[in-house]
């Protein structure tokens, strides 16, 4: 499995526990950087250390903060949302760029609920 595919089913197995997603936010707002394919994807994480690692670690997120949302809201608000924009959901981003895979967010809400019953 690649390193893009371990950080998603990490996020999977790691929302479905704590029914909470992470990202991160300015006064300018959430950002929605273009990825390789010039489609706008917001990234999201599975933990808050997660999020402070990349805040430390990779320059273009220096100065924004850590923002949980639990994932009722996620799903009922957030999903809609992004869908409606076009925005895809970038998947626990890492690494010294924070890349990662990005999804619909309505696979990644089918893909958590997913490992939400598996889990039960």
């Amino acid at each position: 499995m690649s390193q893009a595919g371990s950080q998603a089913t990490a996020l999977y197995r790691q929302v479905a526990e704590t029914r909470a997603v992470w990202t991160v936010r300015d006064e300018g707002g959430f950002p929605a950087p273009k990825n390789a394919a010039g489609q706008r994807a917001q990234p999201f994480w599975s933990s808050r250390s997660r999020v402070e690692r990349i805040i430390r670690t990779v320059p273009a997120y220096a100065g924004f903060e850590p923002h949980e949302i639990s994932w009722e809201n996620f799903c009922q608000r957030w999903v809609p949302g992004l869908k409606k924009d076009g925005i895809l959901v970038g998947v626990n981003w890492s690494g010294k760029r924070a890349i990662g895979y990005d999804l619909d967010p309505e696979q990644l809400q089918r893909n958590v609920e997913l490992a939400i019953e598996n889990s039960q």
